[in-house]
């Protein structure tokens, strides 16, 4: 199995648009067995090839929490000005839980300055399930659930909810 996902990951970075395709596809259906997999797939989701971001979207859909390890980089990717991609790391790092409480000041920031309103109510959901490991972002939050924008406002109410819990 091991050298199936190197393969299909080596794919993913380097092949042709329709060898990427295949890869995201078999990474697709191999779901929580393809976590290796999460930081490649979340960056290929800023493709412009549509086929290959469906497939990538469902094979992010099927991961799972990604490996501890993955922390840092999804971290980074919270400020990638691609949607979906800073959307998939702050997805990635909610399903972690506790485990991502490294990435709170990066998903307090996002919560707080991305430009796609998708990425910041993502933010807020993924801090709510750090829970109190995420206390440092509760300036943020509050700011959120007292925003006027109602979907955000009411995750960062549930977030601060969750960061007492």
């Amino acid at each position: 199995m091991a050298g199936e996902l190197d393969h299909l990951l080596e794919t993913l970075k380097r092949g042709s648009a329709a060898e990427r395709s295949e890869a995201a596809q078999r990474l697709a259906g191999l779901g929580p067995e393809a976590q290796p997999a999460a930081v490649p797939l979340v960056e290929a989701c800023g493709t412009e090839d549509e086929s290959l971001r469906e497939w990538v979207t469902a094979a992010l859909e099927e991961l799972g929490p990604p490996p501890e390890a993955a922390v840092p980089r999804l971290a980074q990717l919270l400020a990638d000005e691609n949607l979906d991609t800073a959307y998939w790391a702050a997805t990635l790092l909610g399903r972690l839980e506790e485990q991502a409480a490294p990435a709170v000041p990066q998903l307090a920031q996002a919560l707080g300055e991305h430009h796609e309103l998708a990425v910041r109510e993502r933010a807020a959901w993924a801090l709510g399930k750090i829970g109190s490991a995420a206390a440092a972002a509760r300036h943020p939050l509050e700011a959120a659930a007292g925003g006027s924008e109602r979907r955000l406002a009411t995750l960062a109410g549930r977030a601060l909810t969750q960061l007492d819990g």
